[in-house]
């Protein structure tokens, strides 16, 4: 086949899917994956087959192109402002898909609720655990908008969700395992604090496949959001989550010059690999991607090139597969996936932002 092109291991694709099951299932917690890592219909189809009780998006865009694939349980995991996004929620409500909301906002709440969705809007409320992105630090005001929520007509509580993205900024395993237990703790803790109040908290939801295995673990989550975990990368890799060998994913490309003995470039550059070395700036990865021996090292990228350094690089027409250092914005890069066993999948919800 013709280079460069995002390939997958559909043995290696099907095992990490059905170890997060199990993992999910050991801890006795709902699985509802992020999709926003792959975009991929058919494996979020592999995804629910293997036990997730539905799925996560960030954008409409992509809760519109699963909805139209089949999928009706759907959480946005995004806060959606403005009266265009309103109205693209109304519609997907309307079609029969089963949608939950996500707030941090007074603003943000009072759009929904305008809805009048009948029966009601589920939302959840995002409660900042350490990224400091979105959401409710734990405390007064976090309750006191949980409060203001309940008494919203047109909405539902559905309960509490974090994101620890903040682990990505960690150095190795022991810090993701304590990022990870802190996560649930904060979010129990939140929920339990409602609960002393006559609040019910049906769900306390947490993310971040580094560290769903502990957070997961702890007594009262009931719900983990992992995405990476079906392909794995660089970034889980060099944090300790996974061993290279569970890297479902990579670019194959062809070295097209040779211009020096220690200096090899390759068809693969920044529009296939992006230039991603760490989600949040963790830096947890150098170089752009983990080769197959451990004396290259792809240290550049231009946009239709890669420079590889090392000893014994291959020669000029040769492949090299590479494992992205992170899988999710490369995927996005690409219009069709193709499947170590023949299949050609499509990125349905590629470029779906808005």
């Amino acid at each position: 086949m013709d280079t460069p092109y995002v390939w997958i291991d559909i043995k290696k694709l099907e095992k990490n899917i059905a170890a997060m099951a199990a993992l999910a299932q050991r801890q006795g917690v709902k699985l509802r994956p992020h999709i926003k890592a792959h975009k991929i219909p058919e494996i979020a189809q592999l995804q629910i087959a293997a036990g997730a009780k539905g799925i996560t998006v960030s954008k409409l865009g992509e809760a519109e192109v699963m909805f139209e694939a089949g999928f009706d349980d759907i959480l946005v995991a995004y806060p959606l402002v403005g009266k265009t996004k309103l109205q693209r929620l109304a519609t997907l409500v309307n079609k029969g898909c089963r949608i939950i909301a996500l707030t941090d906002s007074y603003q943000g709440a009072e759009g929904l609720d305008s809805l009048a969705i009948p029966g009601g809007l589920g939302v959840m409320v995002k409660v900042d655990t350490g990224l400091g992105r979105c959401g409710f630090t734990p405390g007064a005001e976090l309750k006191a908008f949980v409060r203001w929520l309940k008494g919203r007509k047109n909405l539902n509580f559905k309960g509490l969700l974090t994101h620890a993205g903040h682990a990505y900024g960690c150095k190795d395993q022991d810090q993701v395992r304590l990022v990870g237990v802190q996560e649930g703790e904060q979010m129990v803790a939140c929920a339990q604090a409602l609960r002393s109040q006559g609040i019910e908290v049906p769900e306390v939801s947490i993310g971040s496949t580094p560290t769903v295995e502990f957070g997961g673990g702890v007594n009262g989550v009931t719900e983990i959001r992992p995405g990476n975990y079906v392909f794995y990368d660089a970034t889980q890799v060099a944090l300790g989550v996974v061993h290279p060998g569970r890297c479902s994913l990579k670019v194959r490309s062809t070295v097209i010059s040779r211009p020096a003995r220690d200096r090899a470039i390759i068809d693969a550059g920044a529009k296939v690999l992006a230039l991603d070395q760490g989600a949040h700036g963790g830096g947890a990865v150098a170089g752009f991607g983990l080769l197959e021996k451990p004396d290259w090292a792809l240290e550049k990228l231009s946009e239709e090139h890669g420079i590889l350094r090392g000893r014994n690089l291959p020669e000029i027409g040769k492949s090299v597969d590479i494992v992205p250092n992170h899988a999710c914005p490369v995927v996005n890069l690409a219009n069709s996936i193709y499947v170590s066993d023949g299949r050609e999948w499509a990125v349905a919800a590629r470029g779906r932002v808005k």
